[in-house]
């Protein structure tokens, strides 16, 4: 990534330094919104993760990917916990901050490039709705069977995403027309991230419900187990591989 690409990791760079900062969220089209909850997020302790991800965390076991690692918060709780942790992110920003922070392990890769080079995991965790670097309904199965690919036998993903066809949002629910009309899933976004004058390269993300989670993990030797929504904003799927 370019360093005037890398809004995501200036944005909680700045936090780290300043305690300040805010998200913008562009998605195409021209809707603008500020992140729900801000950087400060990115930071928080276990005690004030959403309800869905305190559950959720407790399905980790052994050692553990953490897939968009941010500020380094789940790598953190999990090697207090005593995983041995492997954080990813695109941002190099990101990285520098997950391990200023103390995070031991963290690599600058995109999840389409991940391969058995980072050795064998137990627990993937796409926490901070990131089930939604699937991208879209064609990559999300090829994106699975290669997460499969490096994980032993009775490994889990703790997928959090969000329910896109909870929304009565009037633009939003134009949007998944628009994304029907084009073949897409109704909750595949096409987004930048934005702070100051810096702005991530557009990309697609995707939300999907419990239901099209399930369906999409079909076939790539995953299965969604369990369901944990606390009826929040977000939810998290716990799939678990199979033969």
């Amino acid at each position: 990534m370019k360093p005037e690409e890398d809004a995501y990791g200036r944005l909680i760079l700045r936090y780290l330094e300043e305690g300040e900062g805010i998200e913008i969220v562009e998605r195409e089209g021209g809707f603008i919104d500020a992140g729900r909850y801000g950087p400060a997020a990115y930071f928080s302790a276990f005690r004030r993760w959403p309800k869905a991800e305190r559950q959720a965390i407790r399905y980790a076991r052994g050692r553990v990917l953490d897939v968009g690692c941010g500020a380094g918060r789940v790598g953190l709780h999990l090697q207090e916990r005593g995983h041995e942790v492997v954080g990813i992110d695109v941002s190099p920003l990101a990285v520098e901050v997950s391990r200023r922070g103390g995070v031991r392990d963290v690599r600058e890769l995109p999840i389409t490039r991940v391969n058995r080079g980072l050795g064998l995991f137990d627990t993937i965790v796409m926490f901070g709705n990131n089930f939604g670097l699937m991208g879209s309904r064609r990559r999300a199965p090829w994106l699975l069977r290669r997460l499969r690919s490096l994980t032993n036998d009775g490994a889990r993903i703790l997928a959090e995403s969000v329910n896109p066809y909870t929304t009565d949002n009037p633009e939003h629910l134009a949007y998944h027309e628009r994304n029907r009309q084009r073949g897409r899933m109704a909750g595949q976004l096409r987004i930048r991230i934005r702070h100051g004058s810096y702005a991530t390269p557009w990309f697609d993300y995707l939300l999907v419900s419990p239901e099209e989670m399930a369906e999409l993990a079909s076939g790539t030797g995953w299965e969604l187990r369990h369901l944990i929504d606390e009826g929040e904003h977000v939810y998290v799927g716990v799939l678990e591989r199979v033969d």
